[in-house]
């Protein structure tokens, strides 16, 4: 089974035109560790793409590769090809800053500025010269985030002044400020409690509209209720300890929660998984 294709069941599968980024046989090295193997997969356009899979498989690891973040870990090598509307991300004529403007991170634990709401949103569009209404930029952003009608009337207090799940949002906020088509998030609600959850996932629902997302997330649940996609990854151990993760299967979510055709996945979903 070529795992980089989309499973038959899945009804709208894209064609190569509706393909916004593209890994091709993609491994990743920290020193001589082998952290992510051999990973082929397509995220075509306006979907939620979930990255599912047990502690140490790769999952983390493989987002970080969308928009260059590993290269700011030390003696990191990625292997393999990844391509964003054709382009080779990893090309030597290429500016990592460049492809994180165009394909944005949300983090697992909230990390706003210790600046204002305000600065929160207009720090990163400022440095990167944006050159129209920075008010409307900073409304438009916390509309887009679910969050301006909670802090309209309080753009000059801390970001660190929110809840958690408000945190979390402004930080969605300050992403998509410098419009990104691509969204990288990293267990987005892990640190949240259900009701903050829950409001990230509604908003997942609208940010499809205009954007492309991938999310990695321990819960299966989530995976199920928010993605239209979801990647199964698995861990390998060698005689070492050594964990290096791979891809079991990618296909539209119903499928790999309904008819999955590995047995991992059927094991995994299923809550057999040891």
């Amino acid at each position: 089974m070529d795992k980089s294709q989309f499973d038959p069941e899945f009804a709208g599968s894209p064609n190569q035109n509706d393909i916004i980024v593209k890994a091709d046989k993609v491994s990743v090295f920290y020193g001589n560790f082998l952290a992510v193997r051999d990973i082929s997969l397509e995220v075509p356009k306006h979907n939620i793409v979930a990255f599912i899979g047990p502690s140490g498989c790769g999952k983390s690891t493989m987002l970080r590769c969308f928009n260059r973040m590993n290269d700011l870990i030390a003696n990191t090598k990625v292997t393999g090809k990844i391509t964003f509307h054709n382009t080779n991300l990893y090309g030597t004529k290429v500016d990592p800053i460049s492809v994180r403007r165009k394909i944005g991170m949300v983090f697992q634990k909230p990390n706003p500025f210790p600046k204002s709401i305000y600065s929160n949103i207009a720090y990163g569009a400022g440095v990167n010269h944006y050159r129209g209404n920075m008010d409307e930029l900073v409304e438009r952003s916390l509309r887009r985030a679910f969050l301006w009608d909670e802090v309209k009337d309080k753009l000059s207090q801390s970001g660190l002044d929110l809840s958690g799940g408000q945190q979390q949002r402004l930080c969605i906020a300050r992403a998509i400020a410098l419009e990104p088509e691509i969204l990288l998030m990293d267990e987005p609600c892990s640190a949240l409690d259900p009701i903050s959850t829950l409001k990230i996932e509604e908003l997942l629902q609208e940010l499809k509209k205009k954007y492309t997302i991938i999310i990695v997330t321990h819960n299966m649940q989530q995976a199920a209720r928010v993605s239209d996609l979801t990647a199964f990854f698995n861990v390998e151990t060698n005689n070492k300890g050594d964990k290096t993760g791979y891809l079991v299967e990618y296909a539209a979510t119903k499928s790999i929660f309904e008819n999955p055709q590995e047995q991992a996945t059927k094991d995994y979903v299923s809550g057999r998984f040891s």
